[in-house]
């Protein structure tokens, strides 16, 4: 067996689970639902982990994280850098739309 990927955002988890489902890649998850123990372990501990359980198929399983990563990364043109409100000048982060401090709208430049 040979650990592919680890990390706690369990939306890219589950994109890649789906992606290895489609092609029938054999895989188990190790700490699914270990983040309900994190305080009691360390958290590297309670980190999702997926395994191939077929060490045959690692080079396409890599290729299929590489791709859904690539894809997951945003492009520089992407909402991914923090803005400053024109109304109340508050710095926000990336993933809002909408001023935390006075709720106007972000303007795109």
């Amino acid at each position: 067996m040979i650990k592919l990927f680890s990390s706690d955002d369990m939306f890219l988890m589950q994109s890649l689970k789906s992606e290895l489902d489609a092609l029938a890649i054999p895989y188990m998850i190790k700490n699914e639902y270990a983040s309900g123990a994190m305080g009691e372990l360390p958290w590297h501990d309670t980190q999702p982990e997926l395994w191939l359980i077929d060490d045959t198929w690692q080079a396409r399983a890599k290729q299929v994280m590489d791709a859904l990563m690539a894809h997951s990364v945003s492009s520089p043109g992407d909402k991914e850098q923090e803005w400053v409100c024109r109304n109340c000048k508050e710095k926000n982060g990336a993933a809002f739309d909408f001023c935390w401090q006075c709720e106007h709208q972000r303007h795109e430049v």
